[in-house]
């Protein structure tokens, strides 16, 4: 192949989604590292105040909760940094990286729903409410863990350090913004260090066939669900070897058509939904999160997140379909 044409695509493919994904954890951590330098852990906490006390976890973990809201990048960074202050333990870190798996959810919900509802139509609205409620089950879930294996925490009283009266308002952002832009290269040339190879080798795995070769296995082994129909199988198939978008288009098309019903269609968007999770949070959350956390704790989270992700879509999927024989 032309080198005319191979660097355009290394750049469009490789070169710039990489630049991208290194721009946004920057973003990431200098806002995360601000926000604990202002000492605003505990008010933006306040978001999740009854359920960290309930779960014995820290203001951080809240704080983190709220601004998976608006960035995972942000929320994950929060942890990791508080994780490598020994702020937070390992435990709790596992927990609270659990615990974002709510507003993660809200985060992309909006465009999850315009996608699916022009698609499927009505049933849209039972897909996107099965998985809500996994989400909030999967809430709860680990609320109810944490409250079990993290130790109470002393209620104590926030209090803002007093600054002398010279000081102004502004000093206080300039010294936050020196403290942060101190952490944050220091923090970066670690992050650059993992991020780089992981996103690069997961880059050429992709391009040599691997991915692919797995997901193909996944969707040609389906004969252990043999109250799936055919078609179904064609929609699970194009949900697991292509895109979301392709297994909801052909979900759409046999719906149009009256091949199936909307109980077969939200149930083989499920199936191909739980299958189709393990291989893209190693091609898509793997590389951010081996810059964002330690690669051998990124392994952990990922891992602790799909079990709890496939096993409450699992629970509710199973309830849909019992309660719709």
């Amino acid at each position: 192949m032309d080198l005319t044409t191979i660097i355009p695509q290394l750049w469009t493919s490789l070169a710039w989604p990489l630049i991208r994904l290194i721009c946004f954890i920057s973003i990431g951590l200098l806002v995360a590292n601000f926000i604990e330098s202002l000492n605003w852990t505990s008010k933006i906490a306040a978001l999740a105040k009854p359920l960290l006390r309930f779960g014995n976890l820290s203001d951080t973990a809240g704080a983190s909760f709220s601004m998976a809201l608006f960035s995972g990048v942000t929320a994950n960074t929060m942890l990791s940094e508080a994780y490598a202050q020994g702020k937070m333990g390992r435990r709790e870190l596992i927990l609270a990286n659990l615990f974002n798996s709510l507003p993660t959810y809200f985060l992309h919900l909006p465009t999850v729903f315009f996608i699916t509802a022009p698609l499927i139509k009505g049933a849209a609205i039972i897909y996107v409410g099965l998985t809500f409620g996994a989400a909030i089950l999967r809430t709860f879930l680990i609320i109810i863990l944490s409250r079990f294996f993290l130790p109470p925490r002393k209620e104590t009283t926030a209090t803002v350090p007093e600054t002398p009266c010279e000081q102004t308002e502004k000093g206080v952002w300039r010294g936050a913004l020196k403290k942060s832009w101190k952490r944050f290269k220091k923090r970066i040339r670690k992050i650059i260090l993992f991020t780089v190879p992981i996103y690069i080798l997961v880059f050429f795995m992709q391009r040599a066939g691997i991915f692919t070769i797995l997901e193909e296995l996944m969707a040609t082994y389906l004969s252990f669900l043999p109250w799936l129909s055919p078609q179904s199988m064609g929609i699970i198939t194009l949900h697991i070897a292509a895109e979301f978008t392709a297994g909801l288009a052909a979900a759409g098309a046999l719906l149009q058509e009256g091949t199936m019903s909307y109980r077969e269609v939200i149930l083989a968007l499920l199936v191909g939904n739980v299958l189709s999770s393990p291989v893209r949070a190693i091609r898509h959350q793997f590389p951010y999160y081996a810059g964002i956390f330690q690669p051998k704790m990124a392994i952990e989270l990922i891992l602790f997140s799909q079990i709890f992700r496939i096993g409450s879509l699992i629970l509710m999927g199973s309830i849909y379909f019992f309660v719709t024989l």
